[in-house]
């Protein structure tokens, strides 16, 4: 029996595998395709993703194969500077294919111990109180203490729970190719531009090598969308915007995707959960999905890894639900709120008008590109000290900086006075005493996703809080 089973092996699940394995939780990833994807859906990852990364040691293995973005443009397509004083010490996007994500997220899985096995696909699951049982298409069946679904949209995870997914079904739809064109740079970019200036679901970006990937409003919608558009259907798209399809040929990838919107109603029932796509879609406006993914799988990772070490407080593999699920669904508004502004409409027009003129004020600036980057999350944890719930940015110690303390993924005791101690739960929290200027309180605990779980300086104030995120003292 293994302790976790993973159903989709893209970054969302690759994550959490990852992530458990640091616990020593025996994990088995199931992918359904035989060989990774070549196709790259999300092309960059935001400053809380690029955290995550940081907080594992693994962003040294990201920014050699990426580029840094620090321009405007990422809500809406509103073209304003980037903010200023965003709370991050990686305050920029880094622009990276998925398929690169994806494989250095195989790379980290599988040096820990995760087992992968792909071309296997699951089609039912019963779950007891002990475990839950895996059915494959072959006929095989696998054995688990938990399941987690990271199967994507169409996750059939979710389907055999009967999991509601409540919103609504696509009412627009968008043709995608990564193809070459018979025109130089400059001449594409500016009739791209030109074309803007009614259609802001258009657009071009440079993959290297004489590749661009384009995107580009589809006619209507399609009767499947899992069939893609030909290279004709978006030349056609391309001309009815842009007056040329600028001499697009030699497609690599093509596909399309609609502007559906729908949330899990639960994201747990009993041994099995869900994670990513699997609980949530949207459009890709603002670059979220990817992202949101992963930040699921980081929230989820250190509780699930609890649960199967029989150290979890009560509550705390419920808490992924009542923290993630909201965090979805404030996704799912902003990525509404941004199709409705990418409209050709008189009325929409008006109002991204209005709103740019509001966006020159800093803080709706950064207010809204702190939704996009998810810098602004901070979960309810209650009254207290403003930190209270919120991750804290990679600050600057007098021995190093903080993510580099983070790597092994257990909590973290960040003690300015050196008079506080963990003892009874040193085997899941570092205590590190350390002096900083960047932090106002005497002490933090940080939970393994970075979350602040207590601010202070009173021992018995840090006792009492202790069992609510990390279990019962070892005796």
């Amino acid at each position: 029996m293994f302790d976790v089973i993973i159903a989709g092996g893209g970054p969302t699940g690759l994550m959490l595998a990852a992530e458990l394995r640091l616990h020593d939780v025996d994990v088995l990833v199931l992918d359904k395709e035989a060989a990774p994807s070549d196709q790259s859906r999300a092309q960059g990852l935001h400053a809380r993703s690029i955290e995550v990364m940081a907080q594992r040691g693994l962003l040294d293995r990201f920014l050699p194969l990426g580029q840094k973005f620090a321009v405007g443009g990422f809500f809406a397509g509103i073209d304003r500077p980037w903010p200023d004083r965003l709370d991050t010490a990686h305050s920029y996007v880094l622009a990276i294919p998925q398929t690169t994500t994806e494989r250095l997220l195989t790379e980290h899985a599988t040096a820990l111990g995760t087992e992968i096995r792909r071309g296997l696909e699951l089609v039912g699951l019963t779950q007891d109180e002990d475990g839950v049982t895996a059915e494959l298409a072959d006929g095989t069946h696998l054995r688990s203490r938990y399941l987690v679904g990271c199967d994507g949209g169409r996750s059939t995870v979710r389907k055999l729970l009967g999991v509601a997914f409540p919103g609504e079904p696509a009412t627009t739809e968008t043709l995608l190719g990564h193809v070459e064109v018979a025109v130089p740079h400059e001449t594409l970019m500016a009739g791209i531009a030109e074309a803007r200036k009614t259609q802001l679901r258009f657009g071009a970006m440079p993959l290297g090598d004489g590749l661009y990937r384009v995107i580009v409003p589809a006619a209507g919608l399609a009767e499947d969308r899992t069939v893609a558009p030909t290279l004709d259907e978006l030349k056609q798209q391309v001309r009815a915007v842009a007056g040329t399809d600028f001499g697009i040929h030699s497609p690599r990838w093509l596909s399309r995707f609609g502007d559906g919107t729908r949330l899990a109603e639960r994201y747990r029932v009993d041994r099995v959960l869900l994670a990513g796509d699997a609980a949530h879609i949207h459009p890709p406006t603002g670059g979220q999905g990817l992202n949101l993914g992963i930040q699921d799988a980081f929230n989820l990772g250190w509780k699930l890894a609890a649960q199967v070490a029989g150290w979890a407080p009560e509550g705390l593999l419920d808490s992924y639900h009542t923290e993630r699920h909201p965090v979805a669904a404030t996704v799912l508004d902003n990525t509404r709120a941004q199709m409705e502004l990418l409209s050709t409409t008189p009325g929409a027009r008006a109002v991204r008008r209005l709103l740019t003129e509001l966006m020159d004020f800093e803080e709706v600036n950064r207010h809204l590109i702190e939704k996009i980057t998810a810098t602004g999350i901070r979960y309810d944890f209650g009254d207290g000290h403003e930190l209270l719930g919120r991750r804290l940015r990679d600050i600057g110690l007098k021995r190093g900086r903080l993510y580099d303390l983070t790597h092994a993924g257990r909590g973290l005791l960040l003690d300015r006075t050196g008079r506080l101690s963990v003892d009874g739960w040193s085997d899941r929290i570092d205590h590190v005493v350390d002096v900083t200027e960047e932090l106002d309180a005497p002490a933090v605990l940080l939970r393994p996703d970075g979350h602040v779980a207590w601010v202070g300086g009173d021992q018995q104030d840090l006792l009492a809080h202790l069992p609510t995120w990390f279990g019962a003292p070892t005796p």
